[in-house]
């Protein structure tokens, strides 16, 4: 189990690291603007919440129908997978009309209510529109490139997202540099990365190449195919979105305390991503085998995968954030070379990756659900730890902390990220303990044993 979990995982972590690069990319190179590089930083990272949000709606395809698609593959019923992927790209193409519509229509109100003031809202609007542009690129990327994973081949879905990050990485210094574009350039260039990655992912689908192939006969929408994959995917959706909701909340509050703290959330936040993207890429390996094996009734291949995936994830998790919170000055300084922003930042980070240390056990645990099917538990986990969780401390705390203690208030929003982190991978692994031995002696969905 160990090598096979190694295989297909390696690739999609190599993915999400290079998938990672696109946002990194575009900040280090913006951050370093000259004259506006705060300002700019800051304005991009405003715009972050809603690329997040838009990006979410592909989670409901990507990571509610390929499990389901990778559990009918497990069952033997190619037809039933076949349905999941093409009803998949035909959701896309929907979620692509509505967000890039709604977006457009109510971009200032949305990039104000994300902490946009005088000085950053022109250069968010500036970033988006072209962004925008883009949107059904980022949802076949996102969406579909799980699909390649569940037939077995993270080379060609890793392949994929290497041929877009790389283009982005070329191409972003010309465009913000070389035509001294700003941050359009660099929006331009992300547009054109993902739409070499989209190109690449809908070839390879619709290719003899592909043993689970995007078919025309499949895309009528179903609403049996559809209830399943917006139930599973759900979980996802609220993964994705609650961490656009979050930064809504954050740069809001952030921005009574000044620009620089919101400058110093996009720092932050990157950071987190870097230790978040190997897991994301970790746990596209390990799903589509665990429910592969629950659909073929292999339940020990199913427990030895999920020992794996948690050892793993844990360790790693708490190996990267530790090293981020003692050495916090290196990570700001790869972002800017203001001295201010990255006293800030370091100031800040320790805090605000307090809770990561032991965040691996719910990013293991809570996309183990995901692969089992269990829609109703991934939901209840997702919508904990941001919604129950963050929200509520990142509005209580600063007021807490400027009242009854000599704390600033501006540390109690970063606090509320620590508090809820710890909190939600406590809750997340007790409910793991308890549910997974009670889910492996049920049948899997759609078994013959579940439909007798």
């Amino acid at each position: 189990m160990l090598p096979l979990i190694f295989k297909m995982a390696l690739p999609s972590v190599v993915a999400q690291i290079v998938n990672l690069l696109y946002n990194i990319v575009d900040r280090v190179y913006i951050g370093h603007i000259e004259g506006t590089g705060t300002a700019a930083l800051a304005g991009v990272g405003i715009t972050t919440s809603v690329i997040i949000l838009i990006s979410a709606f592909a989670m409901i395809v990507g990571g509610g129908a390929s499990p389901l698609a990778a559990i009918a593959l497990g069952q033997g019923n190619r037809e039933q997978a076949g349905k999941m992927l093409g009803n998949g790209f035909s959701l896309l193409i929907l979620f692509t009309v509505l967000t890039t519509a709604l977006t457009y229509l109510f971009m200032d109100p949305i990039l104000l209510f994300s902490g946009a003031d005088q000085e950053t809202l022109p250069i968010a609007r500036e970033y988006l529109e072209i962004y925008l542009i883009g949107t059904f690129f980022v949802q076949i990327a996102t969406g579909l490139n799980s699909f390649i994973n569940v037939q077995g081949r993270p080379g060609i879905a890793m392949t994929a997202v290497v041929i877009g990050a790389a283009l982005n990485i070329v191409l972003d210094p010309i465009f913000i540099f070389v035509f001294g574009l700003g941050v359009r350039g660099a929006a331009i260039a992300t547009v054109l990365s993902q739409a070499a990655s989209a190109a690449w992912i809908i070839h390879f689908l619709m290719s003899g190449k592909a043993s689970l192939k995007l078919e025309r006969r499949y895309m009528k929408l179903e609403k049996k195919i559809l209830t399943a994959t917006l139930s599973l995917g759900l979980s996802p959706f609220i993964m994705a979105s609650t961490e656009s909701l979050i930064g809504f909340v954050l740069n809001s509050s952030l921005s009574t305390y000044g620009v620089i703290y919101v400058s110093a959330l996009a720092i932050m936040q990157s950071a987190m991503q870097l230790i978040s993207a190997p897991l994301n890429g970790f746990a596209q390996g390990f799903i589509p085998i665990i429910s592969y094996n629950y659909g073929h009734k292999n339940i020990q291949r199913v427990k030895s995968c999920a020992s794996i995936s948690i050892t793993f994830m844990f360790s790693f998790n708490l190996v990267i954030t530790v090293l981020m919170m003692i050495f916090p000055e290196t990570v700001a300084g790869a972002f800017t070379q203001d001295q201010a922003l990255i006293a800030v930042t370091e100031r800040s980070m320790p805090l605000f990756l307090a809770g990561m240390t032991i965040f691996g056990l719910q990013r293991a645990c809570q996309n183990i659900f995901v692969s089992l099917n269990q829609a109703k538990i991934s939901i209840f986990i997702a919508l904990l730890r941001k919604v129950f969780l963050l929200i509520p401390l990142a509005l209580i705390l600063p007021g807490l902390f400027e009242r009854y203690t000599e704390i600033e208030g501006v540390k109690g929003i970063f606090a509320a990220e620590a508090i809820s982190d710890g909190i939600a991978a406590v809750c997340c692994t007790v409910i793991f303990l308890i549910m997974f031995p009670k889910i492996l002696k049920t049948p899997s969905p759609g078994s013959r044993s579940a439909q007798d």
